[in-house]
């Protein structure tokens, strides 16, 4: 009997179902820049019009293992949301508005309604941001995974006027550090708190926890927040009195706010400055979890820290406000020979 590439565990047939159900997702997400619909063996994107010196802007990213609570609890429809909100997030502390997005999905064994629901998910991320989802793979890699489990990887590409681009490079001692609310561990750091709500406090995805309203699995897929349409909000407001962003991800407040400090300064933030979310003390008292560990391993409830004069600051938390965000003055730059975080 001939072998066929389904007895080696591709399905030609279920990746054709999902492409078909794909479709109108991406279609949703279409902006005027697009050339054409997802189906072809490139996806085509013009650049906007009435740009002077445009420069594209790209970042990739994933969502570690917030994916075991992901295949833990059956729900898929959430991650994909943090898959676009990691890429993009990345994107716009340039000052970039983002283009699209193309996704990566790859599984021992190709589950077409779990797939669709992750897709749906980056669908939903990518229509919060302003971006296209232009297209992306899904691969079906007998042997690769274990039953049940799929990867992601993102790509976002943005674009911005060379003249707009933040760096850094306008940041001044005296200036304000806004900070701008996450909406929970956003995708970092679950390798930690996993190991400790998991296998140190023995608690369940399902476990209802009162002072959360929610279970576990709910708090802990809670989606990445995307800021696209707080730093348009901010351009628009502040100008170049917008001075830097900062994305707080791998690292936590310890070593992103430093990225966009020049040299001789440093970033001085007041914790005291507002509510520390519960579940992070939870992850310290459940380990226990140092201090200095939390703050490099987690957001700490800071998604986003934006830069800008002391006389612009209430401008910025208004434009963040009407966003839709929640913010506040977490602190300031001083003169530093270290560069690093200090925590009063």
């Amino acid at each position: 009997m001939a072998i066929t590439y389904r007895e080696a565990g591709v399905d030609i047939d279920a990746g054709e179902e999902l492409v078909r159900r794909i479709g109108p997702l991406a279609r949703a997400t279409r902006i005027p820049e697009v050339l054409a619909d997802v189906g072809g063996f490139a996806g085509l994107c013009r650049l906007p019009g009435g740009m002077q010196e445009p420069v594209l802007v790209s970042g990739t990213d994933g969502v570690g293992t917030k994916l075991e609570v992901a295949f833990a609890t059956g729900v898929h429809d959430t991650i994909g949301i943090d898959l676009v909100a990691m890429c993009v997030n990345d994107v716009v502390t340039t000052g970039a508005r983002p283009l699209f997005f193309l996704d990566y999905f790859a599984a021992g064994r190709l589950e077409v309604d779990v797939a669709e629901a992750v897709i749906r998910g980056i669908a939903r991320g990518c229509k919060d941001a302003g971006c296209a989802l232009l297209g992306g793979e899904t691969a079906e890699l007998p042997g690769m995974y274990e039953p049940g489990k799929y990867d992601l990887a993102g790509f976002a590409v943005g674009v911005v006027e060379r003249a707009s681009i933040l760096d850094g490079s306008r940041v001044r001692e005296g200036d304000v550090l806004v900070g701008v609310a996450s909406s929970g561990l956003h995708s970092n750091g679950y390798s930690l708190a996993r190991r400790v709500l998991i296998d140190v406090m023995k608690l369940d995805y399902a476990s209802h926890l009162a002072e959360f309203g929610c279970t576990l699995g709910e708090a802990l897929l809670r989606p990445t927040r995307i800021y696209a349409r707080a730093v348009e909000a901010l351009s628009a407001k502040l100008g170049d009195r917008l001075h830097a962003l900062a994305h707080i991800t791998g690292g936590g407040l310890v070593d992103n706010v430093p990225r966009v400090v020049p040299s001789g300064l440093a970033p001085r933030l007041e914790l005291a400055s507002y509510e520390r979310p519960r579940l992070f003390d939870l992850i310290a008292s459940g380990g226990p979890v140092e201090e200095a560990e939390l703050r490099r391993t987690f957001n700490l409830g800071v998604g986003l820290v934006v830069a800008v004069p002391r006389e612009a600051a209430g401008e910025a938390l208004d434009a963040l406000a009407a966003a839709g965000e929640s913010a506040w003055l977490l602190g300031d730059v001083v003169a530093s020979t270290s560069g690093e975080t200090l925590f009063t």
